[in-house]
Parts: structure tokens; sequence; C-alpha cells
């Protein structure tokens, strides 16, 4: 079975996202219809932070489902005002919106699993100061696009990197996985198996540090009790082919979880995203978020309609 490899994979991703707006990579970032940000941790006086976006009308003493979104850049760069736009919908349908700062690679100098242990101690901030924020504990999805798809995904099925340091009685696991265009397998590099059009093959030690790419890869560790799950990508996309749908989505039945794959034809990686296309493929796939947030019971459905049309 073909699946693309772990060094093919990061080449792809730091390519792709140069299609990415310039004000979605502008860091650090203005987010301006936030309802407020704060400092979920604090690592080598680099403060990481999380902004928020509340329903209309919104009381700290309410249960309001929550979301927590995850950029992409291929775990090297990238911005959370990516993905303000998915945020500000999302909160005017009545969930609480947050998008996630973590370290990446060129601002940082770390590898993955210190991206994986940031996006994990954002899921665990936000559940522990649910009260405050007026957020129901069991009812925070994870979501990201891409390398932010990947970190997801692992805050609800790696086992590993979680911080110590914390309170970790508190789970960092969320309860729902909206993932676009996600990077969810990884395999060992083989010797000269991948490089760019200029000869250049990334090392992967550089990437993962001290662990495998199994460590990091989301699929390996699929087991019962993972949250329900949908993954948005269009049909020209490297990361999500047949055998990745057929490997993960078949591993997510087999442990008895929900997981629908909705593939747009002819589009290509990073698609959704708020600019491109006039804007079709954000509303369409944030239409099939909204479905899916429904059918979990984290957004209440809209009213049913009855169309007559006379010609």
């Amino acid at each position: 079975m073909k699946v693309i490899s772990y060094s093919t994979l990061i080449v792809l991703l730091l390519f792709s996202y140069s299609i990415v707006s310039a004000q979605s990579r502008s860091y650090p970032p203005v987010i301006k219809t936030a309802s407020d940000s704060v400092t979920y941790k604090v690592v080598d006086d680099f403060e990481l932070k999380l902004w928020i976006f509340n329903p209309p009308r919104h009381q700290d003493s309410d249960t309001a489902a929550a979301i927590v979104f995850f950029f992409g850049g291929g775990w090297d760069h990238g911005s959370p005002s990516q993905l303000v736009k998915q945020c500000e919908y999302l909160a005017a349908r009545g969930m609480v919106a947050i998008t996630a700062d973590y370290r990446v690679r060129s601002r940082n100098g770390v590898t993955m699993d210190k991206c994986v242990s940031d996006a994990k101690s954002s899921i665990r901030w936000v559940r522990e100061h649910s009260r405050e924020y007026g957020i129901d504990p069991d009812r925070i999805a994870a979501c990201g696009g891409s390398a932010g798809g990947h970190l997801a995904a692992a805050t609800a099925l790696l086992p590993k990197f979680d911080e110590p340091n914390e309170n970790l009685k508190i789970s960092s696991k969320p309860n729902a996985l909206v993932l676009f265009n996600p990077a969810l397998y990884f395999e060992t590099q083989e010797e000269g198996e991948a490089s760019d059009s200029e000869g250049r093959s990334p090392n992967p030690v550089d990437r993962y540090g001290d662990f495998t790419a199994e460590d990091l890869s989301p699929y390996h560790h699929i087991k019962k009790g993972a949250p329900p799950t949908i993954v948005l990508s269009g049909s020209e996309d490297f990361l999500i082919t047949e055998e990745t749908i057929n490997m993960f989505g078949g591993k997510m039945k087999e442990v008895g979880s929900k997981c629908t794959f909705v593939i747009y034809q002819g589009e290509p990686h990073g698609f959704f995203n708020w600019g491109m296309k006039n804007n079709g493929p954000y509303i369409i796939t944030t239409y099939e978020m909204d479905q899916f947030l429904v059918s979990v019971g984290f957004l209440e459905a809209p009213p049913e309609a009855i169309k007559y049309e006379f010609k």
C-alpha cells in the first residue's frame, strides 16, 4: 500500500502554504474581532496565547460548546489569524470559538513533539478554565488545517507529549474533531526517498526530535474511545488519498468511532481557507463543519425549511 512518506509530506506542506494570504501568515497576529485573549502557557519567556470568540450575549454562567483551532504551516511557521473567519462564524452560531498559538520551528527552534505538547496544553487549559468562560468541559472540539489538523488529531489520539508540570488529572483530549486536509499518517523515511525540485531533502530527525514517525502519527494510535471525526479535503490533496481514507476511516470504524470524510472534487491542499476562489470553498466547508457539529450535539440545528417554487 502506497502512503506518502514523512519526509515527502514535510516538503509538500511547506510548499503548499505559500498559497495562504499574507494576512493569515502575519506574526504576531492582530486579531481585533476576538472577545478576549489570554496566555495559556509560557515557555522560555515566550507567551502562547488563545484568542477567544464568544457567542452573542454569552455569559460566564453558560455551558456552551467550544472549539479550539490550530493553524497550518508545516510545524514551521503560520499564524493563529489563519482561521479567524471560522471562529467568527461558529461564535455567531453559539459556540465559544478559540484560535490558539503554538511554538513552531522558524520562531522557536522546536521539533514537532513540542507543537503537540502546546496543542495539548491549550485543550487542557480550556477545559480547566471552562467555568470561567461559560464552556461545557465535555463538549470541546479541536480543529485545524494541514499541520494544524495533525495537531488537532494528535490531541485526541497521541498518548505522549502531555506537559508533566500540568494538572494531568484534567484531560487534554477533545470530544470531537474537525480536520481540514490533515496529516494523519507518518512512516519512517527511506533513504533518498524525497527531495524538492532543487534536490534538497529535509532531515526528519530535525522535525520529530527524539521520537519516531509512528510516535507522532495519529493513525497509529487510534483506539476505542476516539472522538467523532470529520475530515474535509480536496480530491487533489496529496495528504488525503484513497489509501489514507480507507486506512484511517477503516481503523476508526474498527474501534467503533464515527468518522466521515468529505472530499471536494478538483480541489487542492488548503482550498478551504478564507479568500480562496471568492470564498466558495470556505462557505461549503464551513457549512459541512456546522452540520457535523449539529450531529454531535455541539450546535443547535437550524430551522427546517420547505421550498415552494413556481415556474
